[in-house]
């Protein structure tokens, strides 16, 4: 017999891995954004330091509030 909670997992995982892609690409943009801004900052352009310190903890933000969706599913998917 079919278990009936294999689409619900199914979509579960399907939704964590757009999830954990997401995350990724988030901490790559971050990662770009800080270096940019540090070489900024360093060759004396100090105003971007603020704006960018500032997106960047947007990112952190975004990044973090994923995660715990993705534990929440993960906790549910696990649970169900």
């Amino acid at each position: 017999m079919r278990d009936p909670q294999a689409p619900i997992q199914r979509r579960g995982l399907t939704a964590i891995d757009g999830s954990m892609a997401l995350i990724v690409l988030l901490l790559l943009v971050q990662m770009y954004l800080l270096s940019a801004t540090l070489e900024a900052y360093l060759s004396g352009h100090h105003d971007a330091a603020l704006p960018g310190a500032i997106l960047s903890g947007l990112i952190f933000a975004a990044s973090a509030a994923l995660y715990v969706f993705v534990e929440r599913l993960d906790r549910e998917a696990r649970k169900g």
